[in-house]
């Protein structure tokens, strides 16, 4: 026979059924439940306490009970994170600053890689839509064009899974909120970098299909504007994830080649869109026989290991802030039916030898 706290506990999880278990949905006060279902105050907490330790309910010292958006036979605590490529070097440090975060709030991860390919993020938004999880932390494919994905990103907000992007988010899905670096300034900070050295002619390197290349070039090519120097677009190269994956996989340096012959010019220094990419620019410069930074200085985004693996350090942007840190906390608020805004972290110039 059920105990009088097991029949209160089914009797609140109907409750929570009712309301949709939209997380920060308040449950009556213990005096108010105790006195709507006459039970003693004891059998009340002991209630509670169980629908906690399912993860049903948040208990807020002084405030109350409050749903957590999980209902009852739904998913478990867990969160997905979605990146583009579990190889990058970014993100093991996003996900161990994740991880940690959430599983000291007793939640755990299940991670998916897109390969920054948007057929590979449909799969998995639908398979997260079929399987729930508690949240979703993503770095979306391409996010620089225009998504086909979106509907399915409006379904899982309307299923009550909270989401919280990574690195950049699409156009026409500005109320999920975003943690990223401050590309702009970045981009900014390094050519106002560059022109304060007495760099007159600068060169560029970006990526082409994710939101972060082109905040970044926005950036460089408005500090070079505020210095009164011309900007040349001739000078600006662009590549896609597939000349990435030829460049990493098939060690295809052809396009930085062509860079170096058709572009670069008479410039004396190039904003790289990462290391990944300054640091194969730099052995090219060097096979090439120019010399780094005497003839042209590099600089990039990142301070990734790459930035001191080659013959010559790279001068590096630095992430200033823990982006896994910070997204997790901000999914954490959006869990607890808390507002959560986007956040842009601050960069550090760390500068070597490179330029």
């Amino acid at each position: 026979m059920a105990t009088k706290y097991q029949l209160l506990a089914d009797q609140l999880r109907d409750e929570l059924r009712r309301n949709s278990g939209h997380a920060g949905y308040k449950l009556p006060t213990e005096l108010e439940l105790s006195r709507q279902y006459q039970v003693s105050r004891q059998t009340v907490r002991h209630t509670l306490r169980l629908l906690e330790e399912e993860g049903l309910i948040q208990r807020r010292q002084g405030s109350g009970s409050y749903a957590t958006g999980l209902l009852p036979g739904a998913a478990p605590r867990q969160i997905a994170v979605v990146t583009s490529f579990l190889d990058d070097y970014i993100f093991p440090a996003i996900l161990h600053d994740a991880s940690g975060v959430f599983s000291r709030q007793g939640y755990s991860t299940a991670v998916y890689a897109t390969k920054n390919c948007v057929s590979t993020e449909r799969e998995i938004l639908l398979r997260l839509l079929g399987e729930p999880v508690r949240g979703l932390l993503i770095e979306g494919a391409k996010t620089a064009l225009p998504t086909p994905n979106a509907s399915l990103y409006h379904r899982l907000l309307q299923s009550g899974t909270p989401i919280v992007f990574l690195h950049g988010a699409y156009a026409g899905l500005e109320q999920i909120p975003c943690v990223a670096d401050d590309n702009y300034g970045g981009g900014y900070q390094l050519a106002r970098y560059l022109t304060d050295k007495g760099h007159r002619e600068i060169a560029g390197i970006f990526k082409s299909d994710d939101i972060q290349g082109l905040l970044r070039y926005h950036g460089a090519v408005s500090a070079i504007r505020d210095a009164g120097l011309p900007i040349r677009d001739g000078r600006f190269a662009w590549y896609d994830t597939e000349d990435r994956r030829r460049l990493l996989e098939e060690q295809d340096r052809q396009p930085l080649t062509d860079f170096l012959q058709k572009r670069l010019g008479d410039a004396t220094a190039v904003i790289c869109y990462n290391d990944e990419i300054a640091y194969r620019l730099i052995q090219v410069l060097l096979e090439a026989g120019r010399r780094v930074p005497e003839e042209v200085s590099v600089v990039s985004f990142d301070n990734s290991y790459l930035s001191q693996l080659g013959p010559v350090s790279i001068t590096s942007l630095s992430h200033r802030s823990r982006m896994g840190r910070a997204a997790a906390e901000q999914m954490l608020s959006l869990l607890r039916g808390e507002a959560a805004r986007s956040k842009f972290l601050e960069w550090e110039l760390v500068m070597r030898n490179s330029g």
